[in-house]
């Protein structure tokens, strides 16, 4: 073999693990933009959950009897339709992020927990109702989908985070 030849082939081996190298680095960059994509998401729901406008629909429609129909809602208050489209909204989006993984079904969990049960039996009867009156069954679908998904996969007697993540602690000191 020549000299020539051996340099050739030295080429072919080094272009060969750059090629491999570059896949891998590619990898791992499409992994970290999805990561900081799913944390940007959970921070703008976040964010979201602060809005005063939120927070206000929020604690109306807790107070609220499970599913209140739709003219009930509207003779307690007709401000109540507004509060119930926001957070109908709301957890629609939520669980469509969900289902397509743009937020993890973690994040969502602990940030609205078992409130999303609570959210959907207050707003079945307005939403079944909303359905008739569009002619359209999948109307709030994904909220649905995902109070279901949450009655599912709660445990009936499970603690609380506070008693749960009690002995939690960070993995390493933060400066």
């Amino acid at each position: 073999m020549t000299d020539l030849s051996r340099l050739a082939d030295m080429a072919e081996i080094l272009g060969a693990i750059i090629v491999v190298g570059g896949v891998v680095f590619a990898l791992i960059q499409m992994r970290q933009i999805r990561q900081q994509r799913r944390e940007l998401a959970a921070i703008e729901l976040f964010r979201f959950f602060g809005n005063p406008e939120f927070v206000k629909s929020y604690r109306v429609v807790l107070t609220m009897p499970d599913k209140l129909s739709k003219r009930d809602l509207l003779a307690e208050d007709p401000d109540n339709e507004d509060h119930a489209m926001l957070i109908s909204t709301t957890m629609e989006n939520i669980g469509v992020m969900m289902y397509h993984r743009i937020i993890p079904s973690l994040v969502v969990n602990h940030l609205i927990g078992a409130s999303v049960v609570i959210l959907w039996s207050r707003l079945e009867g307005w939403i079944e109702d909303t359905r008739r009156e569009l002619g359209d069954d999948a109307a709030f679908e994904w909220f649905q989908w995902r109070a279901a998904r949450m009655r599912d996969g709660h445990a009936p007697n499970a603690d609380p985070a506070f008693v749960r993540y009690r002995r939690w602690k960070p993995f390493r000191q933060e400066i």
